[in-house]
């Protein structure tokens, strides 16, 4: 067995005493592997960019004609010629499961005992099993470093330690800037309105976390909520994961698209690879509209991303619920709305009063306001066809117009703001009574 790096040249493995390598410059490399061989594996790490370089390609080539060996190409997000990539079987490795990852647990445990014999690492149980959960998803390297952070710290793992983990997770996976794990706080109980959506995903929490040879049920796929902007669609995700109690992942479309050719496509591949990992969880993909828009302008790339979804959305096993939101859907693809493509497809539409009022309430009591000075009731009459976030900035506004007159805020300021406001129903008005009439009988409202 021989292995070869850039760095050390080509080692054998399997020898009682490997000495230094040689063949460090990949040219002497192949050249050699083309003409003169050893029977054996060869462990080739990192050596596909090289092979971009055509005199390159055709020695490799010359080389995998050569009997009784056998070369490996390790490396990520390989990518070879064409004329090479069909001459070769592709093998993508799995993420860590819960059993290797307790794996690397022990062993990072007995490296830092050995290391430092004065001090014994310590671990509470219910901390082992809730690092096992977050750790879900990572490489084994990834999760290897994790690992090492929380314990070198003061040799121990405890509930304490989670926030940490949950940093250097986000981190980890925010790297290239596509996917990202969100942080959510907000309840069902915080989203004002929305009935319907609620009593919907309560009766299939159990289904989506619970054994199906138990519960008899199928596991929920996903939905999409479809709407005015500002009326809650992005809030109702993060409380969908708060309440089942799973990881919240946020695809950013804008992200994915790269200037080189199927790099796109390979990003929305692990990102969906990753959600599949960390299962169960929630994957938010926000704006859908803005990233599978068809057109031709794109030379069809995104025809091609669309594919992509479609056939993980009809493949998938893992327990990933997919909320997909949107505010146009003129430009939503046919084929992703649907029936069976998402079990419900559901309409957000602007509050009503009662809503309103509930929403104000929601802003003023989170900024420390006694509700009983408002006449919450009035306000929300004078904020029609005001949106859940233009009912927030209303309170944000008149509480800095409050602070510069040196004042304690007043239902007068918060009602002065909302007659300065010109919300978007009234600005787009024509846009939303079509977005109202096209979802009047294909969607289920959300409240």
């Amino acid at each position: 067995v021989y292995r070869w790096k850039v760095s050390e040249g080509l080692v054998r493995r399997d020898a009682p005493t490997a000495g230094p390598g040689g063949l460090a410059k990949p040219a002497e490399l192949l050249r050699q592997l083309a003409s003169a061989a050893a029977p054996g594996v060869y462990l080739l790490l990192d050596l596909h960019p090289f092979l971009d370089d055509p005199v390159h390609a055709r020695l490799f080539k010359d080389a995998l004609g050569r009997e009784n060996c056998t070369f490996f190409l390790v490396g990520h997000g390989m990518k070879l010629p064409a004329d090479l990539d069909k001459l070769a079987a592709r093998f993508e490795l799995p993420a860590p499961g819960r059993e290797e990852l307790l794996g690397l647990l022990k062993e990072e445990v007995a490296a830092l005992r050995s290391a430092r014999p004065e001090r014994e690492p310590m671990a509470e149980p219910e901390a082992v099993e809730g690092l096992l959960q977050h750790l879900s998803g990572l490489t084994a390297q990834d999760a290897r470093r994790v690992i090492r952070q929380v314990l070198l710290d003061d040799g121990t793992l405890t509930l304490a330690d989670f926030d940490r983990i949950y940093q250097a997770k986000r981190e980890l996976l925010g790297r290239e800037g596509v996917l990202s794990l969100e942080k959510s706080a907000v309840r069902l109980d915080d989203l004002a309105g929305l009935a319907n959506l609620k009593r919907w995903l309560l009766a299939r929490r159990e289904a989506f976390l619970g054994d199906p040879a138990v519960t008899r049920l199928e596991v929920p796929k996903g939905i999409l909520l479809l709407g005015v902007q500002g009326c809650g669609k992005s809030m109702a995700a993060k409380a969908v994961a708060s309440a089942w109690g799973v990881p919240l992942l946020r695809l950013d479309f804008g992200a994915l698209y790269n200037k080189y050719l199927g790099e796109t496509e390979r990003n929305l591949r692990e990102s969906l690879k990753t959600a599949d990992a960390m299962a169960p969880c929630v994957l938010w993909l926000d704006e859908i509209e803005k990233g599978l828009a068809t057109s031709d302008a794109d030379g069809g790339e995104s025809r091609r991303l669309l594919g992509t979804l479609l056939t993980w959305m009809a493949e998938r096993k893992a327990r990933v619920f997919m909320i997909a939101t949107s505010n146009d859907i003129e430009r939503l693809p046919p084929e992703l709305v649907r029936k069976g493509r998402v079990d419900e497809i559901f309409f957000v539409d602007l509050p009503a009063e009662s809503q309103r009022a509930q929403i104000l309430a929601i802003h003023l009591k989170r900024r420390g306001h006694a509700l009983e000075q408002f006449d919450l009731p009035a306000l929300a009459k004078t904020a029609e066809s005001f949106s859940g976030a233009e009912l927030e900035q209303a309170v944000v506004a008149a509480m800095y117009a409050a602070r510069l007159e040196n004042k304690a805020l007043e239902g007068t300021q918060v009602a002065a703001e909302m007659a300065r406001t010109k919300p978007l129903a009234v600005v787009m008005a024509e846009k939303i009574a079509y977005l109202r009439l096209w979802a009047r009988d294909r969607t289920v409202p959300a409240d």
